[in-house]
């Protein structure tokens, strides 16, 4: 096996398992949303496409009772994925007012969806007819284009396959290009710039070998030339859709991270909340439950329960503040200083664990008994946004966890004897 054919073998796989990954939110999608259906059906139509073109698939269908059976099958997946992608390219700008004014290339892409998809069976009946009458298929082929190369029958046939392929390349580069200079998240942006490559690679693989069996009509190449030119095209495409796979990909592969991360903040915070939610029964929607049990839930988006507790924890701190004096404040900076010294001139943190000292300190005087009063001072929160406060709640609850019963004795009791003093 040669390593064109190993990366053949890795890029079908890749395919399949980019359109197995998508297949479900294709299948839930409803009636009007055309976009993650018709992305599936390119992605899975690619991916018999790029099967068909393996070693032992294309070897075992060309030598099959119908010669060359496997580059037929190739252009039937590769022209229903084509169509699929330029249905896609449509759905993705979404509903215009009929009356409103339509941007330009949007009219441009539904223009070329609608002919696509009128000359699609069309092509297919072409190609159909070709090959079965015009295509030397006298001996199976290996490398179809290498082959035949300087044979007019196949050129006619590849030509008009390459057409409709070339043609729907060079819209989606210059669709995705408009796209990616619009794109404001780093990751859309990346992923599309991918996609645009993919689809310029695209256009110079069909109009490359579209000239080169044309040229060798008048000018049969040498075997080992035409096998060479295959090869090198060959390994063009598979990077082209290795892009293609892996560029489309990146915006979910981005909100699927973006969930994971979600979720282990949820799972760092949850100690934290649990204690203040327990000892504010009233504070939460309802009662505070394990963190398996929590994890397990699926009756609200992860990211809503996270901003949700964010909230309760928010709420929970101002309602100790009632329960300390002002004075706890500098009492838990000294105490996070005293855990972790900081070098002689710069001063005492007072970042997440002075934080969580003042959190737990108000927390076990209120189990204590401490009368309610009014509202203590507190450090500011900088937080410039809701996922700047879950970061800085993460890294509060991590202290948190560090801090002992004792150690909050300690400060409560020096807080108690800084107040008589200051009485006497």
């Amino acid at each position: 096996m040669t390593a064109l054919d190993l990366a053949g073998y890795l890029i079908a796989a890749l395919m399949t398992a980019v359109a197995l990954w998508r297949m479900p939110a294709a299948l839930r999608g409803d009636e009007d949303d055309r976009r993650r259906r018709a992305l599936w059906g390119c992605y899975a139509g690619f991916a018999v496409a790029l099967w068909t073109k393996t070693s032992a698939v294309r070897i075992g269908l060309n030598n099959s009772p119908v010669t060359d059976l496997a580059v037929l099958i190739k252009h039937y997946t590769a022209t229903i994925a084509i169509l699929a992608i330029l249905s896609y390219i449509v759905a993705i700008y979404g509903q215009y007012p009929a009356d409103g004014d339509i941007p330009r290339h949007v009219r441009f892409a539904r223009r070329v969806q609608r002919l696509a998809a009128r000359t699609a069976a069309a092509t297919l009946a072409l190609l159909t007819t070709l090959f079965f009458t015009v295509v030397d298929r006298s001996v199976p082929s290996d490398r179809f284009v290498a082959d035949h190369a300087g044979e007019w029958g196949a050129t006619l046939y590849m030509s008009v396959f390459y057409l409709y392929l070339g043609a729907a390349s060079a819209v989606c580069a210059y669709q995705w290009a408009l796209a990616t200079a619009g794109a404001t998240r780093r990751h859309l942006r990346v992923g599309l710039a991918m996609m645009t490559f993919a689809m310029f690679i695209g256009v110079g693989y069909t109009v490359s070998r579209t000239l080169f069996m044309w040229i060798s009509v008048l000018d049969t190449p040498s075997e080992h030339f035409a096998l060479l030119f295959d090869e090198i095209t060959e390994a063009a495409q598979l990077v082209l859709f290795a892009l293609f796979a892996l560029g489309a990909s990146l915006p979910a592969l981005s909100t699927g991270w973006r969930r994971l991360r979600l979720h282990r903040a949820q799972a760092r915070l949850h100690p934290l909340w649990y204690e203040l939610m327990t000892a504010f029964p009233d504070q939460p929607f309802e009662p505070p439950r394990s963190l398996v049990r929590e994890l397990a839930r699926f009756d609200m988006p992860v990211d809503l329960r996270v901003d949700r507790w964010a909230a309760d924890i928010a709420d929970a701190v101002e309602k100790l503040r009632h329960y300390v004096p002002d004075g706890l404040v500098e009492a838990a900076k000294e105490a996070a200083a005293t855990d972790r010294p900081a070098p002689a001139p710069a001063p005492a943190p007072t970042g997440p664990l002075a934080d969580a000292y003042w959190i737990k300190s108000a927390l076990a005087a209120k189990n204590g008994g401490a009368p309610a009063g009014g509202a203590a001072a507190i450090e500011a929160n900088h937080a410039t946004d809701q996922d700047g406060e879950v970061a800085w709640l993460v890294r509060v609850a991590g202290a948190y966890r560090t801090i002992t019963d004792d150690r909050v004795r300690r400060v409560l009791e020096t807080l108690e004897t800084g107040s008589k003093e200051r009485t006497a």
